[in-house]
Parts: C-alpha cells; sequence; structure tokens
C-alpha cells in the first residue's frame, strides 16, 4: 500500500469513526499513518546520508555527520518494530549499521546491526536489503584482515544483485572483491575483476562506481 494509499485509508476511517461513532477504527486509522512516518523517516535518512557521501566524494572536503541522520533511523525502527513490520526493520536496522559503519568508522558498533538486518531481510524475503547488509559485513570483515569471509560476503550479495538486475551495485561489489584479491596476492584476478567492473558500470552509466574503479586500478 502507497503512502497515497494509507493517508486515505486513515481519513475514511477517520470519517467513520465521526458519522457512525465507531471509535474503535480510529487505531487502525493510526496504525495507516504510523507505516507513513515509518517510510517517510527512512527516506529523509538516506538522503541525509547521500549528502554525507556527495559532500566526502567532493574535493579537499571534510563532511560532517548531520545529527538528524540517526534519529530519523531510530524513529523508522520504533515504529516498523510496533507494526510488526519485518522487512522495514531489517531495512532501518541497515541503515543503522551503515551510519555507524561508513560515517562514524565504529564497525564494533555497526556489525551486530548489519547481522540483524540480514537476518530479518532473508526472513522477510527483502533480498535487496539482504544484499546491502552482505556487502557491508564484507567490508567489515575486509577492514577486519578476515579476507576468506569478505570474499563470500560480497559474493553472496553480488549473486542477490545478480538476481535483482541491480548491475551497478554488483560493479561496486566487484571493486571491494578486486582489493581482496590483491590482498590475496591474486594481483591478475583483481585487474580482471576492475576490467569486468568497469564494463558494467559504463553499460549502465554509473560514473562513481568508475570513479572507484579507476582508483582502486591505481592501488592495486
Amino acid at each position: 500500500m502507497s503512502a497515497e494509499d494509507r493517508i486515505e485509508r486513515a481519513k475514511t476511517l477517520y470519517e467513520r469513526a465521526v458519522f457512525t461513532g465507531d471509535a474503535g477504527v480510529l487505531t487502525d486509522a493510526e496504525r495507516a499513518l504510523d507505516a507513513v512516518e515509518a517510510d517517510a523517516a527512512l527516506a529523509r535518512g538516506r538522503i541525509l546520508h547521500a549528502r554525507f557521501l556527495s559532500e566526502r566524494a567532493g574535493a579537499g572536503s571534510s563532511p560532517v555527520e548531520d545529527p538528524a541522520e540517526l534519529p530519523l533511523f531510530e524513529r523508522a525502527i520504533e515504529l516498523y518494530r510496533a507494526l510488526g513490520d519485518t522487512r522495514g526493520e531489517a531495512e532501518a536496522l541497515f541503515w543503522i549499521g551503515c551510519l555507524h559503519q561508513v560515517i562514524r568508522r565504529d564497525n564494533e558498533t555497526a556489525v551486530p546491526q548489519l547481522e540483524r538486518s540480514c537476518q530479518l531481510a532473508a526472513q522477510a524475503g527483502d533480498k535487496p536489503t539482504q544484499a546491502e547488509a552482505l556487502r557491508h559485513l564484507g567490508i567489515a570483515a575486509h577492514m577486519a584482515g578476515r579476507l576468506d569471509e569478505a570474499r563470500e560476503r560480497l559474493e553472496e550479495s553480488s549473486r542477490l544483485r545478480r538476481e535483482l538486475g541491480a548491475l551497478p551495485g554488483v560493479a561496486a561489489n566487484m571493486v571491494g572483491l578486486a582489493y581482496i584479491a590483491a590482498a590475496q596476492d591474486r594481483r591478475a584476478d583483481a585487474l580482471a575483476t576492475l576490467d569486468e567492473a568497469h564494463a558494467l558500470a559504463q553499460a549502465h552509466g554509473a560514473h562513481a562506481i568508475v570513479r572507484q574503479i579507476e582508483q582502486a586500478r591505481t592501488e592495486i
């Protein structure tokens, strides 16, 4: 159900309560609006996160965490849990984990959130969120020097993304896989992986990923 549908349902239930005296329907109206609020909080938090990434990519910039981002994700998870929305809870958990990992550089806090997100996403059949969580768990494992685990996580994320047709996301994962291959003294595999990633990214206009690939080539 879309946000527009939920708002319209809340209006209809309000009218029923007013004109028929059936106040019991107001709980359903509130739940519909809670779902809208949760979706909006999550979407607004994602926008703040994207702004941070954009500023970080700028030359010579040192972005600062927006203090509104984490409370938005926390509000979303609170509402999703109250609604029993496992899929929404998994996505909100992912973004909380992503914030701690990407912005705060705190994998110790991030990993439990990402693991729980991955579990709930798998339970809900939410492959996009599961793939995101696996990617960031792979990044955490790579940073901790657990290269085999990192490779396994990123490959599973890529498998899910291919199923979904999210090929720019596959290219992004392949950048990480190339770094892992280089760290395992598989330089030829690393360069071949970057070549494949470049073709995918170019074909789908993923210019930010192309820049990551070019940087990786200079470092490997």
